[in-house]
């Protein structure tokens, strides 16, 4: 079995306002579908936040408000990418943070809650690769030595989503392996 097998999947992150679900914003998502045959769909939009993006989080992520200022608010940006999402697996690289952010913004929007199935691509890569020095997606991307294109930027959610398929393909192959029947 290929670990796309198991799909679909749908592997997203979130660039935010600052760390708190509750009393940050959304600026960023993007999301990368991969079907039970492979086939991948993308997904991704600058959301408009309401507010100004602090400069800490402009120094981690890149994303100014200039860049946002006519970029859809959360509630029409996001239902291309539930859409995309629709019967699937949602999976984030330590989901507690994109999952918390998708939740609390579906809330505060009146959108239904995402009530699907979910998986922590870190998590898993714990299991599936315990003793490694860090699980941080960059420094997984230096380990495992994922591939980086020109215009691929370290937390942007759009080369986070990438590099995060990538690291969800290396656990669940391994995954597969370990619970093959020995020959």
């Amino acid at each position: 079995m290929i670990w796309h097998e198991l799909g679909p999947f749908t592997v997203f992150d979130v660039e935010t306002t600052g760390m708190s679900p509750a009393n940050d914003r959304i600026v960023e998502l993007a999301a990368i579908r991969v079907e039970a045959d492979g086939t991948l769909q993308r997904f991704q939009t600058l959301i408009h936040p309401g507010r100004p993006i602090p400069a800490a989080a402009t120094a981690v992520h890149h994303i100014s408000d200039e860049m946002v200022s006519t970029a859809p608010r959360f509630k029409e940006a996001v239902r291309g990418f539930l859409k995309l999402a629709e019967e699937s697996t949602l999976v984030a690289h330590n989901a507690l943070f994109d999952l918390g952010f998708l939740q609390e913004s579906l809330a505060r929007t009146g959108l239904p809650l995402w009530s699907g199935k979910t998986l922590d691509s870190l998590r898993l890569l714990r299991k599936t690769h315990p003793g490694l020095p860090s699980y941080s997606l960059q420094s997984l991307r230096a380990y495992f030595q994922l591939p980086s294109e020109k215009g691929m930027n370290a937390h942007r959610a759009g080369a986070d989503v990438e590099w995060t398929v990538k690291v969800l393909e290396i656990a669940l192959t391994e995954a597969l392996r370990r619970s093959a029947p020995q020959a």
